[in-house]
């Protein structure tokens, strides 16, 4: 089935749009804080289509989420007892929860820091950084940096395949989808307890 083909032509659509640096900024800002998409999705297909403006776009996504990430904190800080908690508890995350506070306590900035970097949903540790009352200079410096390597890393690659990596992309989007999708099944079995 196509589904991941049809999907990726309307987001190269999309990354064309006038106001699609306004999109990414505000996908990476919800991502940080609530949002499951990641702004790679956007942010890939942008630097593909206009690869001239990759910096910038990798600079809106990194500047973004990292604000993103500091809603997280302050949310995780001020509200946890109003909003984040009951939050946790309507989804069954108490468990991974637990399991992410403690890794805060051992690793501090570095979890921060991997968390901004890897395709671990970053939004569960902005909230705990808050949570945790860890210091909030420390966390903005791991999350700019994390962001930013990030995202510069998926906008050089872009740039740097060009429409050659375009053409690629599109031969193997079905592939890749239907495959993180299978990725994403299995790991929800794996930790759903």
């Amino acid at each position: 089935m196509r589904l991941f083909s049809h999907l990726y032509d309307v987001v190269m659509r999309w990354s064309r749009h006038r106001h699609a640096p306004w999109y990414l900024a505000a996908n990476s800002v919800a991502e940080s804080v609530f949002w499951p998409i990641p702004p790679d999705v956007m942010l890939a297909p942008m630097c593909l289509a206009k690869p001239e403006r990759a910096w910038t776009f990798a600079l809106i996504a990194s500047l973004a989420s990292a604000f993103g990430g500091l809603i997280g904190y302050i949310l995780g800080f001020w509200l946890f007892d109003l909003l984040v908690e009951p939050a946790i508890i309507a989804m069954k995350y108490q468990t991974q929860f637990a399991q992410i506070k403690i890794w805060f306590e051992q690793w501090d900035f570095w979890v921060v820091f991997l968390a901004g970097f890897s395709p671990i949903p970053y939004k569960l540790f902005t909230v705990t950084a808050g949570v945790m009352h860890m210091a909030l200079v420390p966390f903005m410096i791991a999350s700019i940096i994390s962001r930013s390597a990030r995202f510069f890393l998926v906008a050089g690659l872009m740039k740097w395949g060009g429409e050659r990596m375009e053409r690629r992309l599109r031969q193997y989007v079905d592939v890749i989808g239907w495959g993180t999708v299978l990725v994403a099944v299995a790991m929800y079995l794996v930790f759903r307890n």
